[in-house]
């Protein structure tokens, strides 16, 4: 969709970027955002958690992608509210002509974006409103081709984002018409929330809809997303799909248990 200037904040109902700004202490978030996190909070009480080891594991991927496998493009999907350490940040900090091009459909977010992410001189940063349930307009967009060599491996990252695509095959046609736009090389980086891990009587509070906020996203098992990977062609590189906080940890950090996060994270290799 175009950017033309003039869309509005819709402050009367939560968005994810908003509340998971909530959850990590921000203040970039409306009185909606904050009643649906504290709703879920009360059935989960490690959201909290979740969120800071979701963020960790963006920051940590980033690192590796760029150190260990040259990675010098990033197309970051479902962006979130800026805070600590972007995509960009890190990506720069380790190779300072890195490009990034983030992408999210809150206003809010593309306006702080602007404001607030600015790239090292020697590099690029590029943010356009799109929807990760329209991914060919995200592909399309005349920023992503003025941004980013499409002809060069890319990394994708999308970070809690796709649980909120419902249905399998929107999901795996999300994966399918990125990755198909890009070379051999690239990358995808993926966190996705689960039930896997939760106490029965969590997960079907959860999954009922009945807690506000809840209907929103879609819990896969470690399972659906391995498949989700494996019907687009990408090798997950080591140690695979597992637990974010689990997912190459800093060194004498002692990661939460897996179900104080129930987020699994994956980066994985388009051959």
């Amino acid at each position: 969709m175009a950017d033309d200037g003039k869309s509005t904040v819709d402050t009367s109902s939560p968005h994810p970027a908003r509340r998971y700004n909530y959850w990590l202490g921000g203040k970039d978030n409306f009185a909606a955002d904050r009643e649906s996190a504290d709703a879920i909070e009360a059935v989960f009480p490690h959201i909290r958690t979740a969120a800071v080891e979701n963020r960790r594991f963006l920051q940590r991927a980033v690192r590796v992608l760029t150190r260990e496998h040259g990675i010098r493009q990033f197309l970051d999907v479902g962006t979130g509210l800026p805070t600590a350490d972007n995509t960009h940040e890190v990506a720069q900090r380790i190779e300072p002509a890195s490009r990034v091009v983030y992408v999210d459909n809150d206003p809010l977010v593309l306006t702080h974006a602007r404001a607030l992410l600015t790239s090292d001189p020697r590099g690029r940063t590029a943010y356009i409103p799109a929807d990760l349930q329209e991914p060919e307009s995200i592909l399309a967009h005349p920023d992503v081709a003025a941004t980013l060599d499409l002809s060069q491996p890319v990394a994708v990252m999308l970070i809690a984002v796709l649980h909120f695509v419902h249905d399998d095959e929107q999901a795996g046609k999300a994966i399918a018409t990125l990755m198909g736009g890009l070379p051999p090389g690239s990358f995808l980086a993926l966190t996705h929330a689960t039930a896997d891990f939760l106490p029965p009587e969590v997960a079907a509070a959860l999954t009922s809809g009945k807690v506000q906020g809840t209907g929103s996203f879609e819990g896969r098992s470690g399972a659906q997303i391995s498949r989700l990977l494996d019907d687009n062609g990408l090798e997950p590189i080591d140690p695979g799909l597992t637990v974010v906080s689990q997912w190459r940890p800093e060194p004498g950090v002692t990661p939460p248990p897996a179900e104080h996060v129930s987020v699994y994270g994956v980066v994985a290799r388009k051959s």
